[in-house]
């Protein structure tokens, strides 16, 4: 019998897939649910159990993991007909590794212990899908300390870091300043890579020119040379995650009275980009937006 703790996950998507596999690689119990139950069979093949309903998940699982679209999603994931709610008991955790809106996740987390009990981490992440496969992802947490402690040799799998940021929410702040910064510095990106092309340098020089410099930045080596090259397949994230996330970034600042226009303008953009049928692309393919206006 395993004495490691049984976990579940919901939301087998472009971040879930790999986060599950490195969960049962390392031996953990695994039931997992997808709206879509074809993305689950790799993961059956390795040895999770899949459920019929997100609620299914409380059965027999200590800790229940979410990575999902957005707010409205988890929420009826947890809240939903067959949710979490409906199965979940005192002791067992909910784990959100979801981008959500800080203010709906503190009343989600206590709705759902008032409910039945269960207590919620919210644990955004930031690495993108190679840090999901290396298990190298940045988790930045909110919740209590003794459940943060719980999750840490867990989540040890996941990510190289854990920091506890605060209580429930604090995690979903931090993260919409990450988002903030990788956003604006994603549509700078762009802007650098057309400037470059339309003064005839070869954009494809410009990240590892400017590696180990001050403007270096890991969406500097990463964006870079996708966008010099045109190459946005595969899809490793997406332009609708990057709005959704400036759109919570803005809400957020009006909220605490906070001036955010650098991230405002960025959210403006996006939107704009994603108007052209980009929502589902990769933010690499950004860099059209300028080449369409230095073609005008």
């Amino acid at each position: 019998m395993s004495t490691l703790p049984s976990l579940a996950f919901a939301g087998i998507g472009l971040m879930g897939l790999p986060m599950s596999r490195r969960l049962l690689a390392a031996g953990f119990p695994l039931s997992v649910w997808n709206r879509n139950p074809a993305k689950c069979e790799t993961l059956v093949d390795a040895g999770a159990q899949v459920v019929v309903s997100p609620g299914d998940l409380c059965r027999e699982a200590d800790i229940v993991m979410l990575c999902l679209a957005d707010t409205a999603a988890v929420r009826e994931v947890v809240f939903g007909p067959g949710g979490i709610v409906e199965q979940g008991l005192p002791g067992q955790l909910l784990v959100d590794f979801s981008s959500c809106e800080p203010a709906a996740t503190r009343e989600m987390a206590v709705e759902l212990e008032e409910r039945c009990g269960m207590r919620w981490v919210d644990a955004p992440v930031s690495g993108g899908t190679p840090g999901a496969a290396a298990g190298s992802l940045a988790i930045m947490a909110g919740g209590a300390e003794d459940d943060i402690e719980r999750l840490r040799p867990i989540l040890a799998h996941l990510g190289q870091r854990l920091t506890r940021m605060g209580e429930v929410g604090a995690g979903q702040v931090t993260k919409v300043c990450n988002q903030m910064i990788v956003a604006c510095n994603a549509l700078v990106i762009a802007e650098v890579v057309a400037l470059a092309e339309q003064a005839g340098v070869d954009a494809s020089l410009l990240a590892p020119a400017l590696y180990g410099g001050f403007a270096d930045s890991k969406p500097l080596q990463i964006l870079a040379p996708q966008m010099a090259e045109s190459s946005f397949e595969p899809v490793k994230w997406h332009v609708r995650t990057l709005l959704k996330d400036l759109d919570t970034a803005v809400k957020l600042s009006r909220e605490q009275g906070s001036a955010t226009p650098m991230s405002g303008l960025a959210a403006q953009l996006m939107r704009l980009h994603g108007s052209q049928g980009n929502l589902e692309r990769d933010p690499a393919t950004l860099v059209e937006l300028y080449r369409q206006e230095g073609e005008a």
